[in-house]
């Protein structure tokens, strides 16, 4: 079916679209794979962490490093990063104990949650698993391209970070007028995050599922899981600083939950976002049953 075919379809019954989309994603148990995708996240982030600024802390500056990946962190987990951040500072600083078995660990742990995706997305994209399959080695392999590829991002970004705070005139003139610099590396920062999140969201819908997808269908999937993630996450922020009982209710517990809450919540976004991808791609399918 033409691609302009398949969009008048979805214009012709926007609501329709949606509540198939809606539909799929109860039958492919989203929220349960969210649930997966969260928690085996929850254990991954801090060692991939840790794996990736042992490696670049020898290139540059540690403290510059942690700041970036304190402000990362915050897009993932927005209510709770200090306490991430906190705990790769403090695992940094004894990464000389961990010896060889302690780093043959932090790579299993590192690459759960990309492996835990990588079955969801099968399970979202079922009708592409019945035609193409996938080596084992390929799925093994490309958690660990996706650290490097994660460790490269956070290295470039740090060097513009570093690169600015540097700079001894911490101030510049623009168009009249003055312009920090420490405001324009926040900035900035958060900038190259966001540009980053919705790359790393479109190569996910790109090669987490079986078979080819459209550059521009991941794109699109990326961009608006993207965009409803910073929405989210503002929300997240407010409630629980001002309406969630969390505290109350775990106590010592709180600061897990709502860190685990946080993780949820984006990956049902993530999954989402593959199944409008999914379903927009069965409309051929459908029609062809149709004939």
């Amino acid at each position: 079916m033409p691609e302009r075919q398949r969009m008048r379809v979805v214009r012709a019954d926007p609501l329709g679209f949606a509540a198939a989309v809606l539909r799929g994603f109860r039958t492919n148990q989203g929220f349960l794979l969210a649930s997966a995708i969260a928690y085996n996240t929850l254990l991954s982030i801090v060692p991939a962490a840790i794996l990736i600024l042992a490696v670049l802390s020898h290139l540059m500056p540690t403290e510059r490093l942690l700041a970036v990946v304190h402000t990362y962190v915050g897009l993932l987990a927005p209510y709770e990063p200090d306490v991430l951040t906190a705990q790769i500072e403090q695992f940094l600083a004894e990464r000389e104990f961990i010896g060889a078995l302690g780093f043959v660990a932090l790579l299993v742990f590192s690459a759960l949650a990309f492996t835990v995706l990588e079955n969801a997305m099968s399970v979202i994209f079922f009708h592409r698993v019945q035609i193409h399959r996938r080596h084992f080695l390929v799925s093994a392999v490309l958690p660990y391209l996706y650290i490097m590829l994660l460790g490269l991002g956070l290295f470039l970004v740090s060097g513009v970070s570093t690169l600015l705070h540097g700079l001894d005139q911490r101030a510049v003139q623009l168009f009249g007028r003055t312009l920090s610099l420490d405001a324009a590396e926040t900035w900035l920062v958060y900038g190259l995050g966001v540009v980053g999140e919705i790359a790393l969201l479109t190569s996910l819908y790109l090669v987490l599922p079986h078979g080819r997808i459209r550059l521009r269908h991941a794109l699109a999937g990326a961009a608006a899981a993207a965009a409803l993630w910073e929405v989210t996450r503002h929300l997240l922020v407010w409630w629980f600083g001002t309406l969630s009982f969390v505290n109350v209710i775990y106590g010592s517990f709180a600061t897990v939950i709502v860190i685990l809450l946080s993780l949820e919540v984006s990956a049902i976004i993530l999954l989402l976002g593959a199944q409008v991808i999914a379903e927009y791609e069965r409309i051929e399918r459908q029609a062809h049953s149709r004939q």
